[in-house]
């Protein structure tokens, strides 16, 4: 654990999320003093799990990837209880159910990518040359690529329309929340480095395991939960409830509505909104923890999260998590469940609807050119940092929150 030092508050962090939370990390291991200010009643932003009626609900459908070099070195993973998806989806097509997976690490699947099976020959050399090479090069290579759209980057390296639509476009359109694969190739190329080079998982108590670890690692009193800052003030911040708080430096590390209100000069980017419906059935409809997306993309991917981590469900029932691009508007939950009739072959009429979970700013939009990290400076004594200054994801935000605290550490001679 990282000491406090004594005296008063060099930098106010605003916001507990994950890249709140490393900033304010960093600051203390250098001897800053910090305090972080919550508006909610918990760490973590989006990044939150709920109990409904026995079960584990995490606010949108995430996943937990081993890989990221800003988990590694924050996290102990072991201590998240950490379970594994199966290493590949499964695929409804119009004709039946294709699986994809990475043989290196099931062998027992290799027939799934025979020829003609998932894609052809060529599409299946050109899978590999591309998998190798994203896995293999060193990251700064990937990054300094020209950039594209993913599907221009996907074309460029082989693979043909026909692969794009069975499996890149519906995979991708639940990781990226945009069905068209407009994102920048550079983040497609980075990402998938990531997949083929981690596991994805989920904690045994959710996601909102995740920020809650990051917050226990700092000193007991450093984070200030349900107090939203109403305006930034010359010396500091002034809270909802009329306190004036003072700092030397503030960091407005939350999400976009809050940045906005807050720093309305900063330029943030679009978001892309997200909606999971919450279904509780009798039993497992798949029996495996895999993704299943859908070529017809009537709903970007679903899975049997209890068939993940067996905690997510109280015993004799099942949690399927499936989530959609948008809002959630009258009848789509209908259209969804007779979508996931069809896709797990299998009955929905009697599953009960829990919850619903909408996520308005839940990535946001990666175009290209894509920078891939910007600074985090506003003016003299006033940061920004989150996703949007980075990649969209939990490597983006905590490697955002740890460029922010280099740059107050340099601006305050540190």
């Amino acid at each position: 654990m990282v000491s406090a030092p004594r005296g008063a508050t060099d930098v106010l962090v605003v916001g507990a999320g994950a890249a709140g939370l490393a900033c304010a990390r960093d600051l203390l291991a250098e001897g800053v003093g910090v305090r972080v200010l919550e508006a909610s009643d918990a760490p973590g932003g989006r990044m939150r799990s709920d109990r409904v009626d026995g079960f584990v609900v995490d606010r949108g459908f995430q996943v937990f990837n081993t890989s990221y070099p800003q988990v590694r070195r924050r996290l102990t993973l072991r201590d998240l209880r950490l379970r594994p998806f199966t290493p590949g989806v499964l695929i409804h097509t119009g004709s039946g159910r294709l699986r994809f997976t990475d043989p290196t690490r099931r062998p027992g699947t290799l027939p799934d990518l025979l020829p003609g099976r998932l894609a052809g020959p060529r599409d299946l050399a050109a899978l590999g040359v591309l998998s190798a090479r994203d896995a293999l090069l060193p990251p700064r290579l990937l990054k300094r690529s020209p950039d594209t759209t993913t599907r221009t980057a996907l074309a460029a390296a082989g693979v043909s329309d026909a692969l794009v639509e069975r499996f890149f476009r519906p995979f991708l359109s639940g990781v990226f929340l945009e069905d068209e694969l407009e994102t920048s190739g550079r983040v497609f190329h980075l990402v998938w480095r990531s997949m083929l080079r981690g596991t994805l998982c989920l904690p045994m108590e959710g996601i909102g395991a995740v920020p809650r670890a990051l917050a226990a690692a700092l000193p007991a009193g450093t984070v200030r939960l349900e107090a939203p800052v109403e305006r930034l003030t010359e010396d500091g911040v002034l809270t909802a409830d009329g306190e004036d708080v003072p700092a030397r430096a503030v960091v407005v590390a939350t999400g976009p509505a809050t940045v906005a209100a807050l720093l309305p000069d900063v330029e943030l980017p679009a978001y892309r909104v997200v909606t999971t419906y919450y279904h509780v059935a009798p039993r497992s409809p798949a029996g495996e923890p895999t993704l299943l997306v859908d070529t017809r993309r009537r709903f970007l991917n679903t899975c049997v999260l209890s068939d993940v981590a067996r905690a997510f469900a109280p015993p004799g029932h099942a949690l399927v998590a499936t989530s959609v691009l948008g809002e959630d508007t009258r009848g789509r939950e209908r259209e969804v469940r007779a979508a996931l009739d069809e896709a797990y072959d299998t009955g929905t009429g009697s599953w009960d609807l829990l919850t619903v979970r909408t996520v308005q700013d839940a990535l946001p939009a990666m175009p290209p050119p894509q920078p891939l990290s910007r600074t985090t400076r506003v003016a003299p004594g006033r940061y920004v940092c989150g996703d949007h200054r980075a990649t969209g994801s939990v490597q983006g935000a905590l490697a955002s929150g740890a460029r922010a605290a280099r740059e107050v550490l340099h601006d305050l001679g540190r």
